[in-house]
C-alpha cells in the first residue's frame, strides 16, 4: 500500500536537491551586493527592486553579530532605498549556519537581526516600519557542510513585508 505521504517526501527530497544545485554555484558576495544591471521590469519599491539595486542581505563572521565594513555599506543603501519608499515596512530576518545548537542559533539570529535593524535606525529609519525574527539555523540557503556554504548562511536578510504599499 502507497504512502498517503509519499508525494510530500518526493517533493521534499526534490526541493532538497534543487537548493543543493543552486548552492555548488553561488557565492556569498553575489548575493550581498547589487547587480550593476538592473532589469527594465522590476517594479520600484518591490523586494526584487531592494535585491537587484540595493542588496538585500548582510553577513557575519563566525559566532559573530557585529556588522563588517561590506555590511555597513548594503545597509546604508538600503536606508537610502527605504527612504525613498516610506509607506514599506520591513522584516529583518538573522539566520546562522548549522554549527551549534538550535537554541543557540535562534539567539545568534536574533542578534544578527538586531544589530542590522540598530544600525539602519541610526541612519533615520523609523524603528517601527522595523521587525526582526530569528530562523536560527533552520533556513539555510546552502546545504554543504563547508565554511564557503557556512558563510553564505551567517547573514541578516531584509524583506519588504508582504501587502506593503499595496
Amino acid at each position: 500500500m502507497k504512502s498517503p505521504y509519499a508525494g510530500l517526501r518526493f517533493a521534499a527530497v526534490a526541493a532538497a536537491f534543487l537548493a543543493v544545485a543552486a548552492c555548488s554555484s553561488t557565492d556569498a558576495t553575489t548575493s550581498a551586493t547589487p547587480s550593476s544591471s538592473s532589469s527594465s521590469t522590476v517594479q520600484p519599491g518591490t523586494q526584487a527592486d531592494l535585491v537587484a539595486n540595493v542588496g538585500d542581505r548582510v553577513f557575519f563572521d563566525l559566532d559573530k553579530s557585529s556588522l563588517k565594513d561590506e555590511g555597513k555599506a548594503t545597509l546604508q543603501r538600503q536606508a537610502t532605498w527605504m527612504k525613498q519608499y516610506a509607506n514599506l515596512t520591513f522584516t529583518i530576518e538573522g539566520h546562522a549556519d548549522e554549527r551549534g545548537t538550535r537554541e543557540y542559533n535562534l539567539a545568534l539570529g536574533g542578534r544578527r537581526a538586531t544589530a542590522a535593524k540598530d544600525f539602519l535606525v541610526s541612519l533615520g529609519i523609523d524603528a517601527s516600519r522595523l521587525k526582526t525574527i530569528s530562523y536560527g539555523k533552520e533556513r539555510p540557503v546552502c546545504l554543504e557542510s563547508n565554511e564557503d556554504c557556512w558563510a553564505q548562511n551567517r547573514r541578516a536578510v531584509t524583506v519588504v513585508a508582504e501587502g506593503a504599499g499595496s
